[in-house]
Formats: C-alpha cells, sequence, structure tokens
C-alpha cells in the first residue's frame, strides 16, 4: 500500500535537516503526550532515533516529524508524529506515516507498535489495528 505525498512536500531521513528546536517547541507546548518535555530529553531522544521530517518544497521549511526507536532488526515504536497546525487537513500525517512504513519494511520488523489517544483512524489507514492480545502487554512507567 502506497499513499502519495500531496504536491509541494517531501519526507527527509537526514537528520542534518530536521530543526531540533521547532520540533521541541511543539511537542513540548502543543502535544498532549510530550508536554513540558525538555529541550535536553527531546535532543537526547532524537539523537538515538531513527527521524523523519515533513518539509515544504519550495521553502524547505519543517511542517511535521516523526521519531521511531528501533533495532532495525525486529521491531519498532513509532512516536513524536506531528504535523504543524498550519499544515493539518491535507493528508500529511497519513503520507508521513506511510512513509516512515515504507522505509522500515526492508528491515523485515516482526512488529512496529505505537500509541495514540485520538488517530485512531489516520493509523488504520496505514495498516495499523489495536493489539490482538493486550493482555499479553504490560508496561513498566507512565501508562
Amino acid at each position: 500500500m502506497h499513499t502519495a505525498l500531496p504536491a509541494g512536500y517531501e519526507i527527509s531521513a537526514d537528520p542534518a535537516r530536521l530543526d531540533p528546536a521547532l520540533i521541541h517547541r511543539w511537542l513540548s507546548q502543543d502535544a498532549y503526550w510530550a508536554l513540558g518535555r525538555s529541550r535536553e530529553k527531546q535532543d537526547t531522544a532524537i539523537a538515538g532515533s531513527l527521524n523523519f521530517g515533513l518539509y515544504d518544497s519550495a521553502s524547505g521549511a519543517q511542517v511535521g516529524y516523526a521519531r521511531v526507536v528501533t533495532d532495525r532488526a525486529t521491531f519498532a515504536w513509532l512516536c513524536d508524529v506531528y504535523i504543524a497546525p498550519d499544515a493539518r487537513g491535507k493528508g500529511l500525517g497519513t503520507a508521513l506515516v506511510a512513509a516512515v512504513r515504507e522505509h522500515l519494511a526492508p528491515y523485515g520488523l516482526r512488529r512496529v507498535l505505537l500509541a495514540t489517544a485520538d488517530a485512531h483512524e489516520v493509523y488504520a489507514r496505514i495498516g495499523f489495528e489495536p493489539l490482538a492480545k493486550p493482555e499479553k502487554w504490560m508496561a513498566l512507567g507512565e501508562q
């Protein structure tokens, strides 16, 4: 399944293109799951992850972000998916997550997980489903 990126946008996994200050502002001030996250913690998260930036092709401005924690062999955790408010409603979130899925496909991962409180329909379009056996899963820390 391929989800087309709307015209005028591009996705890159090049960490040099990321705007860490912008990403921190988005997540720490507007993302319910990361409110108050420190810049130091965000920079550490970026450094330890596979990162995807979504950019306006004309201006080069970053308009979206997604982060994946993975061993590139068996498992991945998709997190910190964010689209700038003025870029929402154009299918960019769906296209970004689809691009992440396609980037991860060659690794042959057994499982890619994520958690969301409000965007189930976006992720379902890409193929994510609720856990078949949630009773098998446990968590340590905040839930």
